[in-house]
């Protein structure tokens, strides 16, 4: 699949998209607590994004069997919700969601705290923030994938932290995956450059012990290999000539 450069209108209807997506994750963080399960979390996401006409980008994709990713504490992505993963005091929970709205996705992630967490956590759930905007500040039309991901992995290690390079940003329009993979590392001034009309999710997945991931037996929950947490950031992006314009942010 090539590379799609929308127009000013298929953006308007992108952030739109971005609007309930990103609205969704709002109602999932307003009901984390101890005590609630991930199935309760991802029931809250899908029954907000169809209350707006819109579907749940992942609920059947693939065959994933939810509206939401809820991934929790070593679990980097693709977590399965469930009646049975009840959150807990001091937990990290990433919660990632897409929505489908007149033919078109939005996509976003972001990580919670469930009651009082460690100072680790903490840190590495406002440094994976913070790669995401020194990231999206390479997001200019001229600059390259390369220059993305070098400042995306670049804030990582700074901390002391990982970058996962096994799951990567992607291209979103009018299928939730298209091209180009946004590799959350990389080298300045290499890869592919980017042009206005481009529009991107990008996703530092960070990991407070090595980059090392697995897949467990289900099949999608993706984990970390040394059991260290991992924390998640994702916003879908427009290059434009004005520079980047956050698609799926409606605030925290």
């Amino acid at each position: 699949m090539a590379i799609i450069l929308k127009t000013a209108e298929q953006i308007r209807l992108m952030r739109e998209a971005g609007r309930i997506t990103g609205e969704a994750i709002l109602k999932a963080r307003d009901v984390i607590r101890p005590g609630v399960s991930t199935w309760e979390v991802d029931r809250v996401i899908h029954d907000y994004i169809v209350k707006c006409g819109a579907k749940p980008s992942f609920l059947g994709y693939a065959g994933f069997p939810g509206s939401a990713c809820v991934s929790v504490n070593s679990e980097v992505i693709h977590g399965i919700p469930s009646r049975k993963r009840i959150l807990e005091e001091g937990d990290l929970v990433k919660v990632d969601v897409g929505a489908l709205y007149r033919g078109y996705h939005g996509d976003s992630a972001k990580t919670f705290a469930v009651g009082r967490v460690s100072a680790e956590a903490t840190r590495l759930m406002e440094r994976t923030k913070e790669c995401f905007y020194r990231g999206v500040a390479k997001a200019i039309a001229g600059n390259r994938i390369g220059d993305v991901g070098h400042a995306v992995q670049a804030c990582a290690e700074e901390a002391g932290f990982s970058v996962v390079r096994e799951y990567v940003g992607h291209g979103v329009g009018s299928h939730l995956h298209e091209e180009p993979d946004v590799p959350n590392y990389g080298t300045e001034g290499r890869g592919c450059r980017l042009y206005a009309g481009m529009t991107i999710a990008i996703e530092p997945m960070v990991n407070a012990g090595g980059a090392g991931v697995r897949v467990l037996p289900d099949g999608w929950t993706v984990v970390t290999s040394d059991g260290r947490l991992s924390a998640h950031y994702e916003h879908t992006v427009a290059i434009t000539d004005d520079g980047p314009v956050l698609l799926t942010d409606v605030g925290e």
